[in-house]
């Protein structure tokens, strides 16, 4: 599938809000910054006009001169990602978030839709109060009531202003419809097919409790293999238990790597090890693996759970079972590498994904012209 396909009825004008916890390019907003990036390019290449409100110190992506980027100041917003099930909704004073949803709002008036990227309370409360169409690319999962809360009612109010990235993280929120799922998508330029490896096992994310590599470190010790991390090493305390519970050398700590590095080390790999301890609403790394050829080892659990094909791009083990998570990594030998790539080529590419949100974000506007046509 080509990604330089415009729409028959004319470019869009479209503005893409980027997360309020950094700037573009910087690596705070974690996977949030790759989608975002993916899908600018993706809707670039497509013929959309794309503004891009962001924080100060943004980057756009390869290949977006095109895009018109609007850059505002603020404090960064708290995540939502460790919130307690009653967490209140919080807004820094002189807040980024309430910088970019001021731009956004104003440069709205003029474009066909609002395209949010990031996870907070206060653009979801807004999308039935303002003129400007909002259109929501959920990132996250249920974390917070008050977050919940607010979904399902812009849920109520109009689905179609809501995307999610899999059916188990749509699952989360109680939604009057069938809910519209885009998944996710990369530039598969970026990522070389890896055939014939027999090299050591990986890990790679965000290193904290929520990610769950006290079990890939036991699987791999219980191999006595060599466990490969990638990752910010996001709570220090953490990582060095994980390290103390498993025999010396048996983690072999890589860091954060940008893309050409991760892809050619991970793409050496036997086997990607995916272990989240809670509902991922999809999982990057699931995609970054496969798209080399590595086969992936996960526990059936949120996004994960959806994307490897269990005997065929990996296997899938009951959540937080460390003993069939080793029993399955002595059985990735007799999958195909060529199916992992191949199966991201036609589910997770670039192409793939900025289609799936274009006809998103044509469905909710031409469901709006119906309502209005009504009145």
């Amino acid at each position: 599938m080509s990604d330089s396909v415009a729409h028959n009825g004319g470019p869009l004008r479209l503005v893409v809000v980027n997360t309020p916890i950094g700037a573009l390019g910087s690596g705070e907003g974690g996977g949030v910054e790759l989608t975002l990036r993916s899908l600018i390019q993706g809707l670039v290449l497509r013929g959309h006009h794309i503004t891009l409100v962001a924080a100060r110190g943004s980057t756009l992506p390869a290949g977006c001169e095109a895009v018109e980027l609007v850059e505002v100041e603020g404090v960064n917003q708290p995540s939502w990602q460790h919130a307690a099930e009653d967490a209140a909704v919080v807004m820094p004073r002189h807040g980024l978030l309430q910088a970019l949803w001021e731009a956004a709002l104003d440069l709205g008036e003029q474009a066909d839709a609002v395209i949010n990227g990031g996870y907070d309370w206060l653009p979801l409360w807004l999308t039935p109060r303002v003129k400007p169409r909002l259109f929501h690319l959920v990132s996250m999962g249920d974390v917070a009531s008050v977050m919940r809360e607010v979904i399902e009612a812009v849920g109520a109010w109009n689905p179609k202003r809501l995307a999610f990235h899999t059916l188990r993280q749509a699952s989360d929120f109680a939604l009057p419809l069938p809910p519209t799922v885009v998944g996710n998508g990369f530039d598969l330029a970026n990522y070389t097919l890896q055939l014939g490896t027999s090299g050591p096992l990986g890990w790679a994310g965000r290193i904290a409790p929520e990610k769950g590599l006290e079990d890939a470190a036991a699987a791999a010790a219980a191999l006595g293999e060599r466990l490969l991390v990638w990752g910010l090493r996001e709570d220090d305390a953490y990582a060095k238990n994980v390290e103390a519970g498993v025999p010396p050398g048996t983690i072999d700590w890589r860091g954060f790597r940008a893309t050409a590095d991760l892809q050619r080390e991970l793409g050496a790999c036997r086997a990607l090890i995916n272990t989240p301890k809670w509902n991922e609403a999809y999982g990057n790394v699931v995609i970054e693996a496969l798209a080399c050829g590595v086969p992936v080892v996960a526990y059936d659990r949120g996004g994960p759970g959806e994307l490897v094909q269990n005997g065929e791009t990996g296997w899938l083990v009951p959540a937080d079972d460390v003993s069939a998570l080793t029993d399955a990594l002595q059985q990735v030998a007799d999958l195909d590498r060529q199916r992992c790539r191949s199966w991201v080529e036609q589910n997770a590419s670039r192409s793939v994904f900025s289609e799936r949100v274009e006809a998103w974000i044509l469905a909710g506007l031409e469901m709006d012209a119906s309502i209005n046509s009504t009145r």
